[in-house]
């Protein structure tokens, strides 16, 4: 990999014209070929790009592997479930409440520093979780790494959009998106086996993962975002209550909440108790029906992104959320092996396109020009994925499997209608 340049907000690729160029009439060949990547799907992305698509690999990657041992390794203390379970959501509780905070420290220090430093807050704590000798150290632990994980994904979101022009992020996007899906397709399977060796290892193999992660991204990432599209005319800091009164803003805020409430209150809470108890089939068939989703996912991620960049972000963020909804509305009828599979790749879909749309409609708003906006953007997605499960698990409880499905579809469907009133973002280049 070539090394990196740092790039501005005003970074462009291929025959378009820098403000640099424009001033001094001589293009800087050199530079420009240092700075984006010459060739494969990422051809014309800065380097950055592929820089953070691999640190999300491997964050995600360490996260798969850790996973699956969290709620055992706690059970181990001999705590309840419930109390098993706590361990899970505290670290989710800690990202959504510390993500502000991280936003200003972005604003203040600049992204790399905070990547970093947060990438760095998850390894040591999960190395002292694998240490933990009581139930109390492991909670605390893993609560202070939601705070790291906060910081590393508000810093690199914020850089990923500050890097690109508007006519890249939907590609941008759909890299960094991803990394983090092969990583977590990748992560659990090697967790289980290390799990089976000891409940002790993954939490120390995930540390080491993140520690390669942390050292790429200190090494080939820039400091910071220069805010604003020229360099003689920088943009004020976007402040988290104007971004709100932006109907682009919140259609792509509630196009997140609304994917992580699915992606978590159906996909990964209720689709495993539907195969179980209403299919009465085998926990196998649910790897399979996840295995479905990813792969509509991967099929939709890659596509959308281009589209995204083409044709604009506003069809595909409707396309995906109605999308997920439809794959979410068909477990309302009558369960069958075959619908299940069905709805799977059609809600995996739509979900792959929401990887994407969504993303860039927030760089499209934000570009670089501030921490609090995107992390204002995650924590609609952190309170989907707390709210999801509980209330999808809840109506499941109380009224039973249909009415959790329906509520969820009417989720995605209410933020189909956000996207419907938002204007379209995307800023083309003269030819």
């Amino acid at each position: 990999m070539p090394q990196p340049t740092p790039p501005t907000g005003n970074q462009t690729s291929g025959n378009q014209t820098s403000a640099e160029e424009t001033s001094t009439g001589e293009a800087p060949k050199t530079e420009r070929a240092r700075s984006v990547v010459s060739r494969g799907p990422l051809r014309g992305l800065p380097i950055e790009v592929a820089v953070l698509s691999v640190v999300a690999f491997f964050v995600a990657a360490g996260f798969g592997i850790v996973a699956p041992a969290i709620p055992v390794f706690a059970r181990s203390f001999g705590v309840s479930r419930t109390a098993a379970a706590a361990v899970v959501s505290a670290f989710a509780f800690m990202r959504l409440v510390s993500a502000l905070g991280c936003g200003r420290l972005v604003n203040r220090i600049g992204e790399r520093l905070v990547l970093g430093v947060g990438i760095a807050i998850v390894a040591v704590s999960s190395a002292l979780a694998g240490l933990a000798v009581n139930y109390p150290q492991l909670l605390t632990l893993r609560a202070v790494g939601g705070v790291g994980s906060a910081m590393f994904t508000v810093s690199a979101s914020s850089l990923l959009l500050g890097i690109t022009t508007s006519e890249q992020r939907g590609r941008a996007m759909g890299a960094f998106s991803g990394g983090f899906l092969l990583g977590g397709v990748a992560g659990p399977g090697i967790g289980g086996l290390v799990t089976g060796w000891s409940l002790r290892a993954p939490f120390f193999l995930y540390a080491a993962t993140l520690a390669a992660a942390g050292a790429v991204g200190l090494a080939r990432l820039p400091r910071r975002v220069r805010h604003g599209d020229a360099k003689d005319k920088p943009r004020p800091v976007l402040t988290l209550g104007q971004a709100f009164r932006m109907p682009a803003f919140r259609a792509a805020a509630g196009a997140n909440l609304a994917d992580s409430w699915a992606a978590l209150g159906v996909r990964a809470a209720i689709v495993p108790l539907l195969v179980v108890e209403v299919l009465h089939r085998s926990p196998i068939w649910t790897g399979v029906a996840l295995t479905v989703f990813t792969l509509g996912n991967l099929v939709t991620l890659t596509v959308g992104s281009r589209i995204a960049d083409r044709r604009g972000r506003r069809p595909v963020l409707l396309i995906g959320c109605l999308g997920s909804a439809a794959g979410t509305a068909l477990l309302i009828f009558p369960a069958s092996l075959v619908l299940l599979l069905v709805s799977m790749a059609v809600f995996g879909a739509g979900s792959g396109l929401l990887d994407v749309a969504p993303g860039a409609m927030l760089g499209d708003v934000a570009g670089g020009r501030g921490g609090t906006v995107v992390a204002g953007y995650q924590m609609a997605g952190d309170v989907g994925s707390l709210v999801g499960p509980l209330a999808a698990g809840a109506l499941a409880d109380s009224a039973g499997f249909g009415p959790a499905f329906a509520v969820t579809a009417a989720v995605l469907v209410a933020a189909a209608v956000l996207a419907l009133r938002a204007p379209e973002t995307l800023v083309r280049t003269p030819a």
